[in-house]
Parts: structure tokens; C-alpha cells; sequence
């Protein structure tokens, strides 16, 4: 009886191992752009190997957990989302009470690791959007919006609170898609769009002062050249020099220099744009394009609610934070702290990603599992 017990449980393990494979599109174009990742990062480092070893290993944990995450079902995964937004939510309000950065409380110190709770939010607000509409009333009336409201707007504040308002924005962004994409009618959507147009001015007065001088530079850098308007400046002179063909790898004078702030991280765009030019740029974008149109596709082809509005969500939180990276660097945009997804230095925000990724390759793996229930 017991080795019919234990041989029963070896092959359950060994069934959910058996991991339906990856989507080998997805990962060689993933793997690929933490190439260009690494290759930019050493450049922008000043030829500095310490950069380029702590991010290949984060890169390789987030595969690891990659690679976990996509042997799980996605009907597990559904099962654990109240658990891990409910999670998310703690280490923010820790966060807000035991946290530490520079200027701000962003990041959690537990002496053997150090992360920033928000970037979990980037995964788990979807996940909860996701499954709060699963199974509900589609498209969903005010009742149904005002609940998942709530559950983005308590996330949303802690992180404002931090204070880090683009963070919150965009999880508010995160969890706003799967309301999207739940099918809500166009007319909601103008009014809630209206709605939050009309709250600008009133929130105006309550943002801390150095957010109201990024807007304000934003609108005219060269008011404050030596002062706030120095990133946006020295941003957009990095990018325009590099021209058609760029400077030529490890040739950019803006961030070897030190006239470019922050080149390693939220810049580093600006240094990949000094070194390859406009030809290196579209074609960075254009891998950006496909890797966001190849998750678009497994959310098209996706089997449940869950695993739509989720796929569905994760690929358009990934537009937005290309855009507003690209946007940020080029003086489009406000600087707002916003990561170049898998090229900029940061650990927390690679194995955050990658995780998601993770998740999107669950939902292609077992679709055809799924279709049979």
C-alpha cells in the first residue's frame, strides 16, 4: 500500500515537472535584450566587471525563477494571488514604517538581501485584478470597478507615500489594464478618464516640491541648466549626439565623463543612444516591439479569464515602461525613476520581470491543459 502511496506521489511530481516547454520566441528575444543589458551596462560602468557580474547573476536567478514559475498551472498560480497581494501589501506598509533610501523609504534592508517591495506590486497587481474579475459579471458594472479601484488605490498610496510617485502611477497603470481588458465599455472609460483629468489640479497642491519641479522643468529644462533641468539636458545632448550610427561602443563622452547622472540605471538608455545612434535605438525597440507583441499573442491565445486579463496585463504594463523610459530620457516625460526594462542596473526590477515573464510562459504552456477542462 505505501509503494503504491509513494509511487502515486513520484509520478504527480514528476507530471507537474514535466513542464510543458518554454516559448522559445519569447526567450532567445528575452535573452537577447539581457545581452544588449549586460554589453550597455559594461559600457556605461566604465568597462567595470563588478556591474556586469551582480546583474548576469541577478539575470540568472530571474531565469531560475523563470523557469519555476512557468512549470506552475496557472489555476495554482489563481489559487495563491489573494496570498501574494496580501503579502505585497504588508511589505509596503513595513516599507513605510522601517525603510530606507536615498531622500526616500523605498527599499527593505533584511541584512542578506536588499529589494524594493514596489516592484512586486508589478507583478501581483495584475494578478489580483486578474483574479478579482475571473469568474465575475463581464464587462463589469460601478460596483465591480469601485472594488478593484480600491485594490489598486491601497497599493498605489503606500507607494506614493514612500515618497514614489511614477512607481505608483505606473502599478495604477498595471492594474487599470486588466480593467481595460476585461471589456469595459468606451464610455466608462471616457468618464473615468475624465475623472482623473479633472482630480490633476486638485492633487496638484499635495505633491512634494521636488515633483512639482520635474513637471515644471519638463516644460522648460533650461530655466534650472545647472540645477533640476541638468538630467533632462545632458540626456537629450547624449542621445542627439550620437547621431544616425552612433559613437561607437564604449565611445560616449556623457556618461564617461560623468555629465549624465545616473547612466548605469534609470540613463542608461541615453548611453545606448550615444554609442549605437538611431539605427541601434530603432532596433532595440524594435526587439521591445516583438517581445511585447509575442506576449500580446499568448494573451490572445490564452484559455480562461484569468490567464487573459493577466497575460494581457503584463504585456501592456511592459509598453508603458519602455515608453516612459524612452519618453523620460528624450525630455518627453517628467523623470519619474522608471527602469529600461532588463537593460537598466537593478535587481529587484530584473527578477521582478523575469518572474513575469515566468507567468506568461505558464499561460502558453498549459493552454492546451486547460482547453480540455
Amino acid at each position: 500500500m505505501i509503494d503504491v502511496l509513494l509511487a502515486q506521489i513520484r509520478y504527480r511530481l514528476a507530471s507537474a515537472w514535466r513542464a510543458p516547454r518554454l516559448d522559445l520566441p519569447l526567450l532567445g528575444a528575452l535573452l537577447l535584450l539581457m545581452g544588449i543589458g549586460l554589453v550597455t551596462l559594461y559600457s556605461a560602468s566604465d568597462l567595470d566587471r563588478g556591474y556586469v557580474l551582480a546583474q548576469g547573476l541577478r539575470f540568472v536567478l530571474g531565469l531560475v525563477l523563470m523557469l519555476v514559475i512557468s512549470r506552475i498551472p496557472p489555476s495554482a498560480l489563481r489559487n495563491w494571488t489573494p496570498w501574494l497581494y496580501a503579502a505585497s501589501v504588508v511589505l509596503l506598509v513595513i516599507v513605510v514604517m522601517h525603510g530606507e533610501g536615498r531622500g526616500a523609504n523605498r527599499w527593505l534592508d533584511l541584512h542578506f538581501v536588499r529589494f524594493q517591495p514596489s516592484e512586486l506590486l508589478k507583478l501581483t497587481m495584475p494578478m489580483m485584478i486578474a483574479w478579482f474579475l475571473n469568474g465575475r459579471q463581464l464587462p463589469p458594472g460601478w460596483t465591480t470597478l469601485g472594488i478593484a479601484g480600491a485594490l489598486i488605490a491601497v497599493p498605489a498610496a503606500l507607494i506614493a507615500k514612500q515618497p514614489d510617485l511614477g512607481t505608483a502611477l505606473l502599478i495604477v497603470a498595471s492594474g487599470a489594464f486588466g480593467i481595460f481588458l476585461s471589456g469595459l465599455a468606451w464610455w466608462r472609460i471616457g468618464l473615468l478618464l475624465g475623472a482623473f483629468a479633472a482630480a490633476i489640479p486638485i492633487g496638484w497642491p499635495f505633491l512634494h516640491d521636488y515633483q512639482k519641479d520635474r513637471v515644471l522643468t519638463l516644460l522648460n529644462p533650461e530655466a534650472d541648466p545647472l540645477g533640476n533641468g541638468w538630467h533632462i539636458i545632458q540626456s537629450k545632448i547624449a542621445v542627439g549626439s550620437g547621431g544616425i550610427w552612433g559613437k561607437g561602443w564604449h565611445h560616449g563622452t556623457q556618461s564617461r565623463l560623468e555629465f549624465l547622472p545616473e547612466h548605469t540605471t534609470d540613463f542608461i538608455f541615453s548611453v545606448f543612444a550615444e554609442e549605437w545612434g538611431l539605427i541601434g535605438v530603432l532596433l532595440l525597440l524594435a526587439l521591445y516591439v516583438f517581445i511585447i507583441a509575442r506576449c500580446l499573442w499568448i494573451a490572445a491565445n490564452a484559455r480562461d479569464t484569468y490567464s487573459r486579463l493577466l497575460a494581457g496585463s503584463i504585456s501592456m504594463a511592459l509598453f508603458v515602461y519602455v515608453m516612459v523610459n524612452g519618453g523620460m530620457v528624450t525630455g518627453i516625460l517628467p523623470v519619474v525613476g522608471v527602469p529600461l526594462p532588463l537593460v537598466s542596473y537593478g535587481g529587484t526590477s530584473a527578477v521582478s520581470l523575469l518572474a513575469g515573464f515566468g507567468v506568461l510562459m505558464s499561460i502558453h504552456a498549459h493552454r492546451r491543459t486547460l482547453a480540455t477542462h
